[in-house]
């Protein structure tokens, strides 16, 4: 991860359950804030920014208000296995 202490890139469902956004957040070794970089999955705005770096991380759209909160990824993939269990 070189000079960095977080990394993540993720893409977000709308509330159809659509993969419309993306977020990357970078924290950088020594810092507590994180750069982050979205595509709301609500309203396509795009921007970035900085915020403290704090678990969970919930970055808000500037435009439309959607709270985009980042759950673990351990947790999303718990969760997304069960849904692929359950449909079979």
């Amino acid at each position: 991860m070189g000079n960095y202490s977080y990394i993540t890139n993720r893409t977000l469902q709308n509330k159809a359950g659509q993969e419309k956004g993306r977020i990357a957040i970078l924290v950088k070794k020594g810092s507590s804030t994180a750069e982050y970089k979205y595509t709301c999955p609500e309203c396509g705005d795009s921007r970035q920014g900085q915020q403290e770096f704090r678990k969970p991380i919930i970055v808000k759209c500037q435009k439309c208000g959607l709270l985009m909160k980042l759950a673990k990824l351990k947790s999303e993939l718990k969760k997304e296995k069960k849904k692929l269990r359950d449909a079979a």
